[in-house]
């Protein structure tokens, strides 16, 4: 089996110790190249090279930024079959995408997992969810793989990436507190979406649309937060839209999620589960995160759910 192993040497939770030693077990099970990432995109290009390289696997090495430019790499030019499968050992701050498969978020916990997919054969087919932006600074079109949104999530993204960009360093705290400032910027300026459900009337005056692709939709430590937990790698989309932002609104919610396993409700919620599509848009310009990357701001964006897009070594 050839194998491609792309590592993020800035992720959050790797090491050069644990990259070697990554490298070293996995050499002893595969014919190994590796790549380290030094710039943007570096790992989705390696991933696509792959692919016309007729390699097996691509195991990333990183956080949910890392994994997803794989991702992005292997279906560059559409999901299909014949493509690498995809490993993923953990090296970042949540690690979400690990997390929903049930992967170990341990490194070594991971790569022994990894190995043992690879000498067993196991593996699983998981859906995709894709995006299509329009009306910003420029389009877009991009894979996800666990969610995708747009408004207050967005906006906390965008004020990590400023933090992080001054040094700060990726944290639940730090999301938190950016949570926090951007919720008051919202209420003074607050978004107003209209989200477009095929076989439904249009739904106006939304406040913050997110779509996940599976359950949970992040964790703040070990405690997993379930926005949308009827959403699965088996089926289609999950769509989380608010109607309103005040606190007593938001506070319902967040005390919900945060005390529960999630399957949230009420007045000012709409939820849905298994759509195969969702078109949001907005007459002002708003910010769209992709898996916790910010893509950057649109007034229009499509999200589609493709179901056994890619195949994964579990």
């Amino acid at each position: 089996m050839r194998a491609l192993l792309v590592v993020n040497p800035q992720a959050t939770a790797t090491t050069p110790a644990g990259r070697d030693v990554l490298a070293h077990a996995l050499a002893s099970e595969v014919k190994l190249d590796v790549v380290e990432t030094d710039y943007r995109g570096h790992a989705a290009d390696a991933a696509a090279l792959a692919v016309v390289e007729d390699y097996d696997l691509v195991v990333a090495h990183g956080g949910d930024g890392t994994v997803n430019e794989v991702v992005n790499g292997l279906v560059r030019d559409g999901a299909r079959p014949g493509l690498p499968m995809l490993g993923v050992v953990p090296g970042g701050s949540a690690n979400v995408f690990a997390g929903a498969l049930g992967l170990p978020r341990d490194p070594v916990e991971a790569t022994y997992r990894l190995l043992q997919a690879v000498e067993h054969g196991t593996s699983r087919r998981v859906s995709l969810g894709k995006v299509a932006s329009a009306g910003g600074a420029e389009d877009h079109d991009r894979w996800f793989t666990f969610n995708a949104g747009v408004g207050w999530d967005a906006d906390v993204v965008a004020g990590v990436e400023q933090q992080r960009a001054k040094g700060r360093q990726a944290s639940p705290g730090l999301y938190v507190r950016t949570a926090l400032t951007t919720y008051f910027t919202e209420r003074r300026q607050p978004s107003s979406l209209t989200v477009q459900i095929p076989g439904e009337p249009l739904f106006e005056d939304v406040r913050l649309a997110f779509v996940s692709n599976t359950d949970p939709w992040t964790y703040l430590g070990d405690k997993a937060i379930r926005l949308n937990p009827s959403t699965s790698f088996d089926g289609g989309l999950g769509l989380f839209a608010l109607h309103g932002m005040g606190f007593p609104t938001i506070a319902r919610y967040v005390t919900h999620l945060l005390a529960t396993d999630g399957n949230p409700r009420g007045a000012n919620l709409l939820r849905r589960d298994d759509v195969e599509f969702v078109r949001v848009t907005s007459a002002e310009p708003v910010n769209l995160q992709v898996d916790g990357d910010l893509l950057g701001s649109c007034t229009e964006v499509e999200f589609t759910g493709v179901r056994e897009a890619l195949t994964v070594a579990v």
